[in-house]
C-alpha cells in the first residue's frame, strides 16, 4: 500500500552531474519540484549539490553558465547521482569521464541518467543487462551501439538502483515519483498542483498521474471542483456512480488514505496557496475552502501544517 505521508529521517542527498551543453529544461524539471517540496513541507527534505567533471563551470545548450559546488572526483556520498548530458554527448564519452563515472557511481545508492546521460553510463559499462531508455532521438543509435543493454522507448525506467529518463518532460514525471517515494502521495499531489494547473488531462499517460486508477483519478477531479462546498462521502460516491465502500477501498489501496483525509488535504492545500499568493482575508479563504469560520480553518491549518494561517502568509 502506498504511503499518504512520510517523514524522512534526514534530507535526501542528491548530486547533479552536469556536462557542457546539458538541457536546462531537464535540470529545472528536476530542481524546481524538489525546491517546491522543501517549501511545502517547510523542511529540508531534499538537499542537492551541482557537480561537473572538472569542477569548472559548464554551459547549458541555451548558453546559461552554471558554477558547480564540487568537482566530480570530490563528490561526497549521495542517495542519488543524477547524470545529465544532452548535446555533444559523444564528445564527453572519454576514458577519463568513463572512469570518473564508475568511481562516482560507487558513492551513490541510486544513479539516475537523463536525456543523453544513459549513453555515457552505458559506455562506462554501468548499464549492462539493464532495462534502459534514452532520449528518443538517440534510441536507434543507442540500441545498435550497446547490445548488452535492454533499450526501449519509455518516458523513464527504474531497474533496481539504475534509473534512466528520456528527456526534459519525463524528468518532471520522474521527480514527482521520487517525491512520492520519500514524502508520500500527499506531497506529490501538492507539488504537482504547482506545475500542472488544474486536473491532469484525461489522456495523460498513467506514469504522469499521481494515480492511474480511473475511479480515484475522477474522484480527485470532483474533489478539486468542489472545494468551496465539500461533498459528503455519499454525495461523492453518487457523483461517481459507485458505492461509498468501493470508493473508500480504492482510495486506501491507491493513495494510502481514506477519501475524507485526501479531500481535507486538497482543501487545505488550496487554502495555503491562497494565503501565500493572494491578499484575501482568512475569513474569505475559509469560505472558499469550505470551512464554517476562520477559527475552523485555523484549527485545520494548525493540525496539518503546525502553524497558523497568519504565519503561513508571513513566510510566503
Amino acid at each position: 500500500m502506498p504511503n499518504w505521508t512520510k517523514s524522512p529521517d534526514a534530507p535526501v542527498r542528491i548530486t547533479f552531474l552536469l556536462f557542457d551543453e546539458f538541457s536546462n529544461l531537464c535540470l529545472a524539471n528536476c530542481l524546481e519540484p524538489l525546491r517546491a517540496a522543501n517549501t511545502i513541507t517547510r523542511a529540508l527534505a531534499f538537499d542537492w549539490a551541482i557537480a561537473t567533471p572538472s569542477g569548472g563551470p559548464v554551459r547549458s545548450s541555451s548558453g546559461m553558465r552554471v558554477m558547480p559546488h564540487v568537482a566530480l572526483p570530490d563528490m561526497t556520498a549521495s542517495d542519488y547521482l543524477f547524470v545529465l548530458a544532452s548535446y555533444d554527448h559523444e564528445a564527453h564519452d572519454t576514458p577519463a569521464n568513463r572512469q570518473a563515472l564508475r568511481a562516482a557511481a560507487l558513492k551513490a545508492d541510486t544513479v539516475v541518467a537523463l536525456d543523453a546521460g544513459p549513453w555515457l553510463l552505458a559506455s562506462a559499462g554501468l548499464l549492462a543487462g539493464r532495462r534502459v531508455t534514452v532520449h528518443w532521438d538517440l534510441l536507434d543509435a543507442f540500441t545498435e551501439r550497446f547490445l548488452e543493454c535492454e533499450a526501449e522507448q519509455a518516458r523513464f525506467l527504474r531497474d533496481g538502483a539504475w534509473w534512466t529518463c528520456a528527456g526534459a518532460m519525463s524528468a518532471l514525471d520522474l521527480t514527482l515519483g521520487l517525491i512520492a517515494d520519500h514524502l508520500g502521495i500527499a506531497a506529490r499531489l501538492d507539488v504537482e498542483a504547482l506545475f500542472i494547473h488544474g486536473d491532469p488531462p484525461v489522456g495523460m499517460a498513467h506514469e504522469r498521474q499521481a494515480v492511474s486508477d480511473p475511479l480515484v483519478h475522477r474522484a480527485l477531479s470532483v474533489m478539486r471542483d468542489n472545494v468551496e462546498r465539500p461533498l459528503a462521502l455519499s454525495g461523492l460516491a453518487r457523483a461517481l456512480s459507485c458505492q461509498p465502500r468501493t470508493l473508500d477501498r480504492r482510495f486506501r489501496a491507491r493513495l494510502g488514505a481514506p477519501p475524507g483525509t485526501v479531500y481535507r488535504h486538497l482543501r487545505l492545500a488550496a487554502a495555503r496557496r491562497m494565503l501565500e499568493s493572494t491578499g484575501l482575508s482568512v475569513a474569505e479563504i475559509a469560505v472558499r475552502c469550505g470551512y464554517d469560520s476562520p477559527a475552523a480553518l485555523s484549527r485545520a491549518v494548525r493540525q496539518l501544517y503546525g502553524t497558523t494561517p497568519t504565519a503561513l502568509r508571513r513566510t510566503r
